[in-house]
């Protein structure tokens, strides 16, 4: 068994298509797969039929961009093996993705304002069949350095970070609701890349709505993080998941597979295909 269940399509912030996953999956002898594009389970008859057609186990995935109000800091939340309709999450991450789509053209007419040569509309072109511009798809059309390189972390920085003209962010879900919603619809709700984003803290109280799970092995953690985590996990019989948060040409330089899970979570937990 190989299983990545941190993989992201273009059906939101990543480049590849499923069908391209799936034969990257198959190359480097990836058995199982999830991908947990943001905010969206809009995509899933397709990658279960492009799963079978390519022999890769595929697990229903999300990841939730949400945040802990009570440290004002953003926490991202991984849902697996809920229920494919996914009433719940559908409801809670609807209304995100129309915010997210609405601030990145605003951010769009901010960039123009500064006489780059961007349009909207091929920008929403390239952004499909997302259902909503991410900034990945604005410097797709502002730079043609690759994401890594230190050019195209000037532009990006100087654009929408800091003083930049387009720093401004959408209000994310609340990371109590995002984990109710996995729970309500049957899934298990992982928290994401906590090293990352110094997520710890709020662990325990999660695990008193039902958080299932913590990620360990990701490309920001490090053996502090991998230990951190572990005594989490062990403390609070939290599943431990993980993968390379792949982003094709929209992220860092690894590939499929590169990061494993050191557990699947268990196929009892579905309630309903």
């Amino acid at each position: 068994m190989k299983a990545d269940l941190h993989v992201h399509s273009y059906y939101s912030d990543g480049s590849n298509s499923v069908e391209e996953l799936m034969k990257q999956a198959v190359k480097e002898g990836v058995t199982h797969m999830s991908i947990v594009d943001h905010d969206t389970v809009a995509r899933w008859t397709e990658i279960q039929a492009l799963g079978k057609k390519y022999g890769v186990d595929v697990i229903p995935g999300i990841e939730i961009s949400a945040y802990d109000y009570k440290r004002d800091r953003k926490v991202h939340v991984l849902g697996y093996h809920y229920r494919t309709d996914a009433p719940h999450i559908h409801e809670l991450c609807a209304p995100l993705l129309k915010r997210r789509h609405e601030n990145s053209l605003w951010q769009i007419e901010q960039i123009r304002s500064l006489d780059y040569g961007i349009d909207q509309d091929e920008i929403a072109q390239t952004a499909k069949p997302s259902q909503a511009i991410y900034k990945q798809h604005i410097m797709d059309h502002i730079t043609t350095e690759p994401y890594t390189s230190e050019d195209y972390k000037k532009v990006y920085r100087a654009l929408f970070k800091g003083d930049g003209v387009a720093n401004r962010d959408i209000a994310y879900v609340d990371v109590f609701d995002a984990v109710k919603a996995i729970v309500l619809d049957g899934g298990i709700a992982v928290v994401a890349h906590p090293g990352q984003l110094n997520s710890y803290d709020l662990i325990p109280e999660l695990v008193d709505i039902g958080l299932g799970g913590i990620e360990l092995a990701h490309p920001d953690h490090t053996k502090a993080d991998h230990q951190r985590v572990i005594e989490l996990a062990n403390q609070y019989n939290l599943l431990k998941t993980g993968g390379t948060d792949y982003h094709g040409e929209y992220g860092i330089e690894i590939g499929i597979g590169d990061l494993t899970t050191p557990e699947i979570p268990a196929d009892h937990f579905v309630r309903s295909k």
